[in-house]
């Protein structure tokens, strides 16, 4: 299909192909004439590109780059079944095939890919980083590079019974997949007490605040599997090009420590931020450092990659 311009003109709907589905983006087009950098994005757990990653893009490219933001299979506008379903293998899959789709896009310089990635796609850039050979640099926001790390980071904030039901929720998920059914779902975000995979103090408000109208507030019980075995950081000391990691060190969602240790392996530049994990998006009230993470973004990149 080809590109359409959006009611947004300077942004444009283009759609790619991964593992033979169908998967949708936004290109923004950088201002410049010559060939410019481009910055491949894509969001953490259950993340939509319409669910907070429109300000960081126009932002990155009112700073001189293209911008290619998408949707794994399975979310959002991309296409893909079971809905909903996080699987690490297939998302990593689907940001090579991102990147390979935004290197094809006109005005942008093939050679020069700036990999964008917050939360578990924060993790994911730190893989993808460590086997491409067309990567300039790389952004990691609130990463969540292990998920043993995480795990234990998040066990206070659940009750027993919710963690009873999580696990067997999961275990009826994977049992109906089996037979050819939808998976067995459980909320992406809930209050404290309630229900769900990420259950911190102000959590629900913030990224139902944030949510676009492709986000659904629900995902695969088996992620609990998935996150229980991915440790991205481990890619850490593979990476040859410079890397900014930005780290929330009030995060109750991605522990600060691990993507502190991850940046030393990287010989990372680092940034730090007093603030829970979604105060690094703009829109979320209360405490927002969405401001200072752009400018530190585009202070890096302008060092590093200069358009």
């Amino acid at each position: 299909m080809s590109p359409t311009k959006t009611a947004a003109t300077d942004r444009v709907d283009v759609e790619f192909v991964s593992g033979g589905v169908r998967c949708a983006a936004w290109f923004y087009p950088a201002p410049g004439t010559g060939p410019a950098p481009v910055v491949v994005m894509a969001h953490g757990l259950g993340g939509t590109k319409d669910t907070g990653l429109d300000p960081y893009a126009r932002a990155l490219r009112d700073a001189g780059y293209a911008v290619f933001a998408f949707d794994y299979r399975g979310f959002g506008e991309s296409e893909g079944q079971p809905r909903q379903r996080v699987s690490m293998r297939n998302q990593i899959a689907d940001y090579h095939a991102a990147c390979d789709a935004a290197a094809r896009q006109p005005g942008v310089d093939p050679s020069r890919i700036v990999l964008w990635g917050v939360s578990q796609s924060g993790g994911h850039v730190f893989e993808v980083g460590a086997s491409r050979d067309d990567v300039a640099a790389i952004i990691a926001v609130v990463p969540m590079v292990s998920g043993p790390a995480a795990a234990k980071h998040a066990l206070p904030l659940h009750t027993p019974s919710s963690l009873l039901r999580s696990t067997t929720t999961g275990w009826r998920s994977s049992a109906r997949q089996l037979m050819g059914k939808e998976p067995a779902t459980i909320p992406i975000v809930a209050k404290p007490g309630d229900f769900g995979a990420l259950t911190a103090p102000g959590y629900y408000e913030a990224y139902t605040e944030l949510a676009g109208p492709s986000w659904r507030n629900e995902v695969d019980a088996t992620i609990g599997t998935e996150i229980a075995t991915h440790r991205p950081g481990k890619f850490a000391k593979q990476i040859t090009v410079p890397i900014l990691v930005q780290i929330a060190d009030l995060d109750q969602g991605a522990p600060p420590q691990a993507a502190a240790k991850a940046a030393f392996n990287a010989r990372a530049e680092v940034r730090h931020y007093p603030c829970d994990h979604f105060d690094v998006f703009a829109g979320v009230a209360g405490n927002n450092w969405f401001d200072r993470c752009v400018e530190h973004e585009v202070a890096f990149l302008g060092h590093h990659v200069q358009v």
